[in-house]
């Protein structure tokens, strides 16, 4: 099977430990997730079978969106409920300051990775180091906050929903909160809610996909490759260049015919199908070239990428 499947990460399960999971429902083994989502957080993660793992490094590349308790007035050593306690503080901030706050992490910001994480430093993991009682220097990293909002507020707790760029650890965020307001802070809960186009809404508990599989729906279940570039204009190769096409060989706009025209020559990236409808794969137009190249091959005799 090909295609993605929006999954319902419930708590307690590790990402590596749905795609296990989901290799014995789904009888294959080519299935890769489309990044870590923390063990006590629930919520999306799409997971990718087939060849649709092509497109799992572009779904990591996406705007995700989370909704998260953050507790003031308590620190811990993984930034969230869950650690062990460092330090604490009288909540004294009024809604509208955390409000205020909030809105101070807007746009691009630098945030220094916790320790209690999978990234690594010299080939070693830094939560491997954090449990051996090490701290190491973490070099900050550029994130982008697009959308900050205070859901509720019952002091020392606050829901918040937060649209970032990948890479971004909410827990360091209610961490980084607590530290401007003074308090200190931790995450409770996080939940994903979104991850470029996969909602929370339409997302399967691994219960609920096993059951589609012993019912012969699996199947259904599947977001195709194509689906996930919806917001590119369309276009098919004509017949006589269906074998250049799925080469990935540069097209003349005369090879090709777009559903829309107009929307296809000011489009920077589009879905390029075969004369048959078969989805190929992305393809780019530089300004000023008269030629589309290859971005991402999905044609099943090729699995390639272009170097630029």
């Amino acid at each position: 099977m090909n295609g993605i499947l929006n999954i319902y990460k419930e708590a307690g399960w590790t990402s590596h430990d749905v795609v296990a999971r989901l290799r014995k429902i789904a009888g294959q083994k080519k299935i890769g997730h489309t990044g870590t989502l923390d063990p006590d957080a629930v919520g999306v993660l799409p997971v990718c079978l087939g060849k649709a793992t092509k497109v799992a490094e572009l779904l990591m590349d996406e705007t995700k969106t989370y909704e998260a308790v953050l507790l003031l007035g308590r620190t811990t050593d993984t930034q969230d409920a869950g650690g062990r306690t460092l330090g604490t503080g009288e909540v004294t901030c009024t809604e509208q300051e955390l409000a205020d706050c909030l809105g101070g992490f807007l746009g691009e910001q630098l945030q220094v990775p916790p320790m209690y994480s999978a990234l690594k430093q010299n080939g070693k993991k830094l939560y491997e180091l954090a449990r051996e009682g090490k701290t190491v220097e973490r070099p900050p990293r550029k994130v982008h906050f697009y959308e900050l909002s205070l859901l509720d507020t019952e002091l020392p707790r606050a829901r918040i929903r937060v649209t970032c760029s990948k890479g971004t650890y909410i827990r360091t965020l209610c961490h980084d909160i607590g530290e401007r307001l003074g308090c200190g802070g931790c995450m409770e809960h996080l939940t994903r809610t979104r991850v470029g186009s996969f909602s929370l809404e339409e997302a399967r508990t691994l219960g609920q996909v096993e059951e589609a599989a012993r019912e012969g729906k699996l199947a259904q279940l599947l977001v195709p490759i194509d689906g996930i570039f919806q917001k590119y204009p369309a276009a098919s190769v004509l017949p006589g260049a269906d074998k250049l096409a799925k080469n990935g060989n540069p097209l003349e706009e005369r090879q090709i015919r777009a559903e829309e025209p107009e929307t296809f020559r000011r489009a920077e990236l589009l879905r390029l199908y075969d004369s048959r409808g078969e989805f190929l794969g992305l393809y780019r137009r530089k300004p000023g070239e008269p030629k589309i190249r290859l971005v991402k091959m999905f044609y099943d005799g090729l699995d390639r990428e272009t170097k630029e």
